[in-house]
């Protein structure tokens, strides 16, 4: 079978993806003999295309997905999106502002019909791209969370906690988003650091030429102000207490209230009240029965009630209102501040404004207690484990959940008006005509009008690990049985509070069970700047232009190799660039092996070292790997399959056993290295797919269904710890060797003696044909003593000698010694160290501390070997 000379990463992923797709490979249905493994994907937006975030998650979920196919597992990769109510509906209101058409000018009926035309022209764009990175999803079980099975679980979850007393509707302060005209949750907000400004104003007391000046950030809001606020023990205004102010402008008098609330220090001491436009201005009202005044419009402009201003954007109107105040004498001063401004998370422009606003909420506090309990008792573990802390957190001061969002994109709200007052709650209309008709027997159904808001996204998503196994209509069916909970989630920290935590919520509430039993965290991809990526700073490269320049092989593995658990990614594409070298450095390997000629007639013995110690290292590593992936460390894992590959393979067991230049190789060394071909390939597929799927194929002729994407992943068996370090003494050796010859002027091709003082020279006597061949010496021989004329080295209680007749420089040769003596010295100290605490040695594992002593040991014996070779100088 020829090989190409250079690996083509474009042929080879469209031939093997197709491939993989035809036979089936990706598909699961439950299979009582099998163990399952299942992983949810976390929905990316309907209307997504892949970024960076996209390609390393998916990578991660890959990588596991197809270690567990390989280990045996029934592994079912589930994909989606998600309608993404605030995004989608802006595109599409977008696109219709393009046709002319304002949502206001059609039906919710149209919107919907415009909203589905976007999704099925835009939607799954994102899935296909995955399929380019490799991704093997079940792509039969494809969910978009609008589907029909996901509308019916969440109208039926909503119907479940009201009437279990754990959804209420209420008039409360909000996040406002004035771009999206909807509510948003405490989650959904993001607050920057901004440069602001701080507004003294004068109001004149009543009755009096006094004033009482005020600081606020926001002038626009004093439209709307129905008290001023000071401490109760302030002396300052303890006079003004029970008196009258005049707001500017509007001329409105309100009153001077005293409260405890009021930060002495900040400003001027003293609060203007605005109900309508701050959380705890809301809560001052209420507790002291105060006029709330809303002066804005949904959009953020200023609404008639401000009196000034009226149609304003919220941002102009504030310097429009700074300037009126100005005029009037009433601006003390204006002072620059830096503060923290609320932002919406879907629209990160736009400052998200506190308002009033009847609102549905969930009582989060009534149900949260199973998802915290299981999660500190590590039911559910969480890798890497710091973010447990975060999460109980967030869980043990948990707010109400404010779930209505005024859109039309998505979930309708299963509420229904009539009359007055009367609400029924119910999954139909008809089912709610029912109940209403228990109240009111006369009433029809033209009589009930359904709610007009839509359900947070998140209320829908936070249900996916029942409703993608149709766990809410058919609870006892065999897939909800089987799959659930699902194995793992990978998903990023950003939105543990969003999804992670209110998953499990709703899976202890309505599975009684977990969702998943592990969750993987990644971190963020960031710039080399460590800035997020993100369009408007144009620091995030084009993901699949990356899969057509180093291929997506390449592109996996320069993520992973940088991208520990929970640790934000640098990236950087020369990462990319690694992956790719990486794969070219496996073909050209695998090209130079196969192009060797065999000789049945040779024998392999000379061969058996490398052999016996490739095998060793080989199954050492795999054993390192067990553990790496049970403790979610896979970028470690990557790297030890990456130097197995490169260092261990590639640059020495190669040379080892490489024929002299156009002579021939004996059968049992060849097909020993085609069989560590199909081993290594094995352990390195589920990070590099493609490559390894088409080397699997090229090492011999196989059947369609014999693919390495379904090859049974390999064991670990008992390896030979001796010959594994015996070995990598030789190599220290053969490098200390090079480097000689290098810093000597030595040709490669010149050869050399060798003498080895050493306590145990036995030891090295199963790779001495090694350090022969790849020293490029013409002898090794052991010596009691010190060979003069000769340079040296020394690893660790041993001395090596090369007798260079004449070339040594006495003096050149102490300073070098002096040089590796105080270096070794200092490694010592540091070992010692580390040893002397006491709390290293009492935590840390057993095989570390072993190693530690190991070093020190180590570095003793040379030190010893150093200060001799030194003082025979």
């Amino acid at each position: 079978m020829s090989l190409s000379t250079q690996y083509n990463p474009a042929e080879a992923e469209g031939k093997w993806y197709k491939h993989w797709m035809e036979k089936g490979f990706f598909k699961s249905t439950p299979n009582p003999d099998k163990e399952p493994f299942t992983i949810l994907i976390p929905p990316p937006n309907v209307t997504g295309v892949l970024h960076m975030g996209h390609m390393l998650n998916n990578t991660i979920q890959d990588v596991l997905i197809r270690k567990a196919r390989m280990e045996g597992k029934e592994a079912c990769w589930v994909p989606g999106t998600d309608h993404a109510s605030i995004a989608t509906e802006a595109k599409v209101v977008g696109r219709l502002r393009e046709k002319g058409i304002t949502k206001a000018d059609i039906t919710r009926e149209e919107f919907l019909k415009h909203a589905y035309e976007w999704k099925d022209e835009f939607g799954g764009i994102i899935l296909k791209q995955l399929q380019r990175l490799g991704a093997s999803c079940d792509w039969d079980r494809e969910f978009f969370t609008m589907e029909e099975r996901n509308n019916k679980a969440v109208a039926k979850v909503f119907v479940s906690l009201y009437n279990k007393g754990y959804l209420y509707r209420d008039l409360k302060m909000v996040n406002w988003d004035p771009t999206a005209k909807t509510t948003l949750s405490n989650e959904e907000v993001i607050y920057k650091e901004v440069d602001s400004a701080l507004y003294h104003v004068k109001y004149k007391i009543v009755g009096s030429d006094d004033y009482i000046t005020i600081a606020t950030t926001r002038p626009e809001t004093i439209l709307g102000d129905t008290a001023i606020c000071v401490h109760p023990e302030d002396e300052r205004y303890k006079h003004l207490q029970g008196k009258k102010a005049i707001v500017p402008m509007v001329n409105r008098e309100i009153p001077i209230i005293a409260d405890e609330y009021v930060d002495r220090e900040f400003g001027t001491g003293c609060l203007k009240i605005t109900p309508a436009h701050d959380p705890n201005d809301y809560e001052l009202g209420q507790k002291h029965n105060l006029e709330t005044i809303d002066i804005l419009n949904d959009d953020g402009t200023l609404s008639d009630a401000a009196q000034f201003h009226i149609g304003i954007d919220r941002e102009k109107a504030r310097k429009l209102v700074a300037k009126d105040l100005k005029e009037l004498g009433q601006l003390v001063k204006t002072e620059n501040l830096r503060n923290k401004v609320g932002y919406s998370e879907r629209n990160p422009d736009t400052v998200v404004e506190p308002k009033l606003s009847l609102q549905w909420f969930v009582d989060m506090q009534k149900i949260v207690g199973p998802a915290l309990e299981n999660v500190l008792n590590d039911n559910i573990e969480f890798f890497p484990p710091k973010f447990k802390n975060l999460y109980r957190n967030w869980l043990e001061n948990i707010k109400d959940w404010p779930i209505s969002r005024q859109l039309w994109w998505g979930q309708q709200i299963p509420a229904f008006y009539y009359g007055d007052n009367g609400v029924a709650i119910a999954e139909t209309k008809e089912e709610a005509l029912l109940i209403a008709q228990k109240e009111n027997p006369n009433l029809s159904l033209e009589d009930l009008t359904q709610d007009e808001d839509v359900v947070d996204t998140w209320f829908s998503s936070w249900l996916l690990p029942i409703t993608v196994f149709d766990g809410f209509e058919n609870p006892d069916n065999e897939e909800m049985k089987y799959y659930y909970p699902t194995s793992v989630l990978v998903t990023g920290w950003d939105i543990i509070f969003f999804w992670v935590a209110r998953m499990i919520i709703s899976g202890y509430e309505y599975a009684n069970e977990m969702p998943f039993k592990k969750v993987y965290f990644t971190g963020m991809v960031r710039d080399m700047q460590r800035r997020k990526m993100s369009k408007s700073l144009g620091n995030s490269p084009d993901a699949l232009k990356l899969i057509d320049d180093f291929g997506a092989d390449g592109v996996r593995v320069g993520m992973l190799l940088s991208s520990a658990a929970g640790n934000d990614l640098l990236f950087d594409e020369k990462l990319c660039e690694q992956g790719r070298n990486f794969a070219n450095k496996i073909w050209n390997a695998f090209r130079l092996v196969k192009g060797w000629e065999v000789d049945e007639t040779l024998s392999g013995d000379k061969n058996r070292a490398a052999i016996n110690w490739f095998e060793a290292r080989y199954n050492q590593v795999l054993t390192e790997l067990e553990e790496q992936f049970d403790q979610f460390r896979l970028s470690e894992a990557l790297m030890a399959v990456y130097k197995l590959i490169w260092d261990d393979f590639c640059s020495w067991y190669l040379e080892m056993i490489k024929p002299e230049y156009q002579k021939p190789i004996d059968k049992v060394t060849y097909e020993a290295t085609i069989q560590f071909f199909d081993k290594l390939v094995k352990l390195l597929h589920p990070y590099m797919p493609f490559i390894t799927e088409e080397i699997y194929q090229n090492i011999k002729e196989r059947g369609e269904d014999d693919c390495l994407i379904v090859a049974e992943w390999p064991k670990a068996q008992q390896f030979d710890s001796n010959i594994i370090e015996n070995g990598s003494e030789a190599f220290e050796v053969i490098s200390n060797i090079r480097n000689t010859r290098s810093s000597k002027g030595i040709s490669p091709k010149e050869t050399l003696k060798l003498f080895i003082k050493s306590d145990n020279y036995n030891k090295f006597e199963t790779f001495l044909p090694v350090i022969q061949k790849l020293g490029n010496l013409e002898s090794i021989e052991s010596t009691p003593e010190k060979v003069e004329n000769s340079v040296s080295f020394v690893f660790k209680a041993d001395e090596f000698f090369i007798p260079l007749d004449g070339q040594i420089d006495i003096e050149q040769e102490k300073e070098e010694i002096q040089k590796e003596l105080d270096y070794t010295r200092g490694f010592l100290a540091g070992v010692e160290k580390k040893l002397s605490n006491e709390r290293f040695v009492n935590n840390a594992p057993e095989q570390v501390v072993v190693m530690e002593q190991k070093k020190k040991a180590d570095a003793e014996a040379k030190i010893k070997a150093l200060e001799a070779s030194l003082a025979a100088l």
